[in-house]
């Protein structure tokens, strides 16, 4: 498992990812661990990240943000308006002309094979964008 830390002494971002599923210790902790779990299936090679005080897991760029909130365990992706959904488990920022979200109320429960396919085309998206050029000051 890759991860990702800002500076050497903090804890690292599996950690950090490990400490709020602890802390949850319900549903919502149960769900976050599961997705988890889905995208390392998906991708051995994803890179965790701690970002915006929420798991961040990326390849190539960011794959999906793993938020919690008391009624949902939320995963967005930056990208998802531009990725096929054929099993429909975006159900949530789909007004947006950029991001999508998954969010998974308690009880619920998520097409395992439609989300590991669903990480893959995230990959694949972010593998096909041309490299980001730093910009010149001019």
């Amino acid at each position: 498992m890759k991860t990702s830390t800002e500076s050497q002494g903090q804890a690292s971002a599996a950690q950090l990812i490990d400490a709020r599923i602890g802390e949850l210790n319900d549903w919502r902790g149960a769900s976050l661990a599961r997705v988890r779990d889905l995208i390392h299936q998906a991708d051995p090679e994803v890179v965790e990240e701690w970002k915006w005080s929420v798991p961040v897991w990326s390849h190539g760029g960011i794959l999906c943000t793993g938020e919690v909130y008391k009624k949902a365990v939320k995963l967005t992706f930056p990208k998802g308006a531009s990725l096929d959904d054929p099993s429909g488990l975006f159900n949530s920022s789909l007004e947006g002309n950029v991001r999508r979200a998954i969010d998974i109320p308690e009880g619920a429960s998520v097409d395992e094979e439609a989300f590991k396919a669903l990480i893959r085309a995230a990959i694949a998206l972010n593998l096909s964008a041309p490299p980001k050029r730093a910009r010149s000051k001019a």
